[in-house]
């Protein structure tokens, strides 16, 4: 407990007189305190939901309004669209600390206690009431709603060995063991993935909503809780029939929808701010740009792929993952080779398939292809967007030439930067076009081969030059026999041949 915290009242007399006086705290509901600081934090112009970013013209004016509205609200979205984050930030509109009467399982207002035991000790002690004090963050409650939960568990049971040793007949309201609704009481209480919820418990959930009234065993306890409750469901379980009851879904005040990045920069910057990227290390890691959006447009390019379940969704974790991934190939690369700099390829991107492959769900014809085809696929995909971005329109004819004319070159996952770059620069032009990429001629050999590796694999993915594991193809070949065939799986340790 803090300083502060010590130096605040400690018995309800002393509170009386406190700047936490009854007609600051007795009436003042969860609602209207989290009302109350908003308009606080809007009028200073301090950011609402700090770390939440892409959301400030959508979901984020609409979680105001559902606040200012003291509305209980539910956030449907897809998997990896920030509603946990968002619903665990609402404890920034608390107050810091509130009063409680010392004991209360549910947190009792001082000036307005609810349950037996405190109405009895207000009535016995007076202003010698014992208080205590609850931090912000103690009144957030959060459950994961699955098939299994009980009544029980939300709102409480009968607790026989409570009554034997305190003598209290069983009907007696002091014999109740609180579930975490009214434990969350003076605060937030979340619950995701809504519809997973048993029918009865839903019922249970929208009459506390509604009228305060609880049932346990039979039992009538009357319990006016004085709490804010969000959700959080995925729209497909929260519109199918039997998944939601109609009544429950009536009371939730506003239905907020969120979504995955609109633009590719915004989903850098996301990634960019959740990705472990600075990290202690032997070896100096740069992420280049290029690279940062050849990741993220991997998670647009699943969105849109017909082979990817639409109702799944792909998370803003994949990007995630495969950045992290990505740099740590790079990072055990320069390790093997001893050197100072460490610059992710793409071809570290196929090294991080398992980051990739477990998070997307695949509909019947992805499954026919397999996982790590499809995968591959939208690297190649990614790869060749991307290189548009800073290539459109450029003459690669010098380069694409140097291969019609025969040349090759294999460039193996583990070889050195200095080796790459020695095996490069035999190609014309190459080295001369990464210029494009914002390099100078004193970048370290990691960034200039990364990039130069960057411009083939642009050109292998618009299919102007081709690529194997293990030997290339003459461009007449390709040509005459169409399409590379993507169904044959590439093998994990890489060693590119371009022709």
């Amino acid at each position: 407990m803090s300083k502060a915290t010590q130096e605040l009242p400690r018995t309800l007399g002393v509170l009386r007189q406190s700047s936490f006086s009854e007609a600051r705290i007795a009436d003042r509901s969860v609602k209207d305190e989290l009302r109350s600081n908003l308009i606080c934090k809007i009028q200073r112009g301090e950011a609402l939901f700090p770390g939440i970013l892409g959301y400030d013209d959508t979901v984020v004016p609409q979680m105001v309004n559902a606040v200012l509205s003291r509305h209980n609200f539910i956030l449907l979205g897809l998997r990896g669209q920030a509603k946990t984050r968002l619903i665990r930030l609402l404890t920034g509109l608390l107050d810091e600390v509130v009063p409680y009467i010392e004991g209360c399982e549910i947190h009792d207002n001082p000036y307005r206690p609810i349950c037996r035991r405190c109405r009895d000790l207000v009535a016995e002690a007076g202003n010698d009431a014992p208080i205590r004090w609850l931090h912000r963050d103690q009144r957030y409650v959060e459950k994961l709603a699955t098939p299994d939960v009980t009544i029980a568990d939300m709102i409480g049971d009968i607790d026989p060995i409570k009554a034997a040793r305190r003598g209290h007949d069983i009907s007696d309201e002091l014999t109740v063991h609180y579930g975490l609704l009214p434990r969350a009481n003076r605060g937030i209480f979340a619950i995701n993935e809504l519809p997973d919820l048993a029918g009865k418990i839903q019922v249970g959930l929208f009459n506390i909503m509604q009228e305060g009234d609880v049932q346990i065993k039979g039992y009538p306890v009357r319990l006016p809780l004085d709490l804010a409750l969000v959700f959080t469901a995925n729209p497909e379980d929260y519109t199918a029939r039997g998944k939601i009851i109609t009544p429950l879904k009536d009371r939730i005040g506003s239905e907020i929808r969120t979504h995955y990045p609109a633009e590719l920069e915004q989903g850098i910057s996301i990634t960019e701010q959740e990705a472990w990227l600075s990290r202690q290390s032997p070896v100096d890691v740069r992420v280049p740009d290029y690279l940062k959006e050849v990741v993220e447009q991997l998670a647009f390019s699943a969105r849109e792929d017909k082979r990817i379940d639409k109702r799944s969704g792909v998370s803003q974790r994949l990007p995630i993952s495969v950045l992290e991934n990505v740099v740590s190939n790079a990072e055990r690369r320069a390790l093997k080779t001893k050197e100072a700099v460490a610059v992710p390829r793409i071809l570290d991107l196929y090294s991080a398939l398992p980051s990739i492959t477990g998070k997307l769900e695949l509909e019947y014809e992805g499954e026919l292809k397999g996982g790590d085809t499809v995968a591959r696929e939208l690297i190649r995909l990614s790869v060749g967007k991307i290189y548009n971005r800073y290539f459109d329109g450029a003459n690669m004819g010098q380069i694409v030439q140097w291969f019609d004319l025969g040349g090759t070159l294999k460039l193996d996952e583990t070889v050195d930067s200095a080796t790459m770059v020695q095996q490069l620069g035999g190609i014309q032009g190459l080295m001369e076009k990464t210029k494009t990429l914002g390099l100078t001629a004193n970048e370290p050999d990691a960034v200039r081969g990364a990039a130069a590796e960057f411009i083939l694999e642009g050109l292998h993915a618009h299919r102007r030059i081709s690529r194997t594991e293990e030997r290339g193809f003459a461009a007449e070949e390709k040509r005459r026999e169409g399409p590379r065939d993507e169904g044959k799986p590439e093998k994990p340790n890489f060693r590119r041949q371009y022709n």
